[in-house]
């Protein structure tokens, strides 16, 4: 038996599927003609303030409110209609759904009896974002992230997770049953409470609230679900992608389709249950558009740190997309030769198994900005 995340959903749902959803967003006034072409709009960095994480958003950005209608919520990365259109440079403040569609909201319910088939992961979004092409950059600055809900579920689905066949890895035996636990937020302490099944031992996980899932549409017509992870973004389950960091994607199509969700609101690192301490979410971020700069794999940056986050199977696949991207990155900044960015990247990175069990796993590469070597240095 195969979760309710099946492992199929790799196959993307054809350009059928984004023709009818252009179709709709034309119908609703949003064409998917990019505006500003020319100059660029207020809100649009230059490429070589690309690896700048802004220290604080301009005074006078403008600020959009929205909190999406359950109707409004998006199930794929690419072919849905875009919800809000926004200039680069806009702030905005908003909602985002838990991954079980806001259904499950005790340890006795069961997300395959209360969930509706392909609502795992709902986003809020897409946001078009004018004047963005193929070949830009977005950079999402995360402002704010707080749990929305006095309460969070996990759960865990049979044949998925780490440590359970599934039909990519066949076992001999028994499926664990479906189960679901629900944890307390206590926001004063700054954690979240649950217990087992009979009550007789408790335990406590501390609040970090990050998003799961944050994505613009694929390449190519593509249209993906949001269990999965890419070079879109998508369902990276990333702890990073949280207040203080900012995450640069590379756009895919006009508008880059931008969008959101999956709040965690703690999580071990290789989420190796299927689930984390899942809820909604207060979100505020600033977008900014990044003209002519292609970012080929998600990166996330602090004013100290550079993060590169791979996504792949098997898991040293995800690995290899991380470190590449790390040794080109560091190429760019230093002019070191391939080898000695290896050397260099090799001995002064660490990495971080995120997830083991989404359709594609995921790997996070991080270094210290201040390592990069200087030129002479050492002599």
């Amino acid at each position: 038996m195969n979760s309710r995340r099946q492992f199929l959903v790799r196959a993307p749902l054809g350009l059928a599927g984004v023709l009818a959803a252009c179709k709709k967003g034309e119908a609703r006034g949003l064409s998917a003609d990019a505006s500003g072409a020319g100059a660029a709009p207020a809100g649009t960095a230059m490429p070589q303030q690309a690896a700048t994480p802004l220290a604080a958003i301009p005074a006078n950005a403008p600020t959009l409110n929205y909190i999406p209608k359950h109707e409004e919520l998006s199930y794929t990365f690419g072919g849905a209609a875009p919800r809000q259109r926004i200039k680069p440079g806009t702030r905005i403040v908003t909602w985002t759904e838990d991954c079980f569609d806001g259904v499950v909201k005790t340890a006795a319910d069961l997300p395959s009896k209360k969930m509706a088939p392909g609502h795992d992961n709902p986003q809020t979004g897409p946001f078009y974002v004018e004047g963005a092409e193929p070949g830009d950059t977005v950079a999402i600055h995360i402002l704010k992230l707080e749990p929305a809900r006095s309460y969070a579920v996990s759960s865990f689905g049979p044949g998925f997770g780490a440590l359970v066949g599934n039909n990519e890895t066949a076992m001999l035996g028994p499926d664990f049953p479906e189960t679901t636990w629900r944890y307390d937020v206590d926001t004063k302490r700054n954690v979240a409470r649950s217990s087992t099944r009979n009550g007789s031992h408790s335990w406590e996980v501390p609040l970090a609230p990050f998003l799961g899932c944050l994505g613009v549409a694929p390449a190519g017509g593509e249209v993906r679900t949001t269990i999965v992870p890419g070079n879109f973004g998508g369902n990276m389950d990333c702890p990073e992608v949280r207040a203080g960091n900012t995450v640069y994607l590379g756009v895919n199509v006009p508008g880059a389709l931008l969008s959101f969700g999956d709040g965690h609101y703690a999580m071990g690192e290789g989420e190796i249950m299927g689930a984390a301490i899942e809820g909604a979410m207060n979100v505020e971020v600033y977008v900014e558009l990044i003209k002519k700069l292609a970012t080929p794999v998600p990166r996330i940056e602090n004013a100290s740190q550079v993060m590169f986050v791979g996504s792949g199977r098997p898991l040293e696949d995800a690995a290899r997309v991380a470190f590449k991207s790390m040794v080109n990155w560091s190429r760019a900044r230093t002019k070191l030769s391939e080898m000695d960015a290896y050397q260099f990247v090799a001995q002064n990175t660490k990495a971080s198994i995120i997830q083991l069990v989404d359709p594609e796993y995921t790997v996070l590469v991080s270094m210290e900005k201040r390592r990069l070597p200087v030129s002479g240095a050492g002599h």
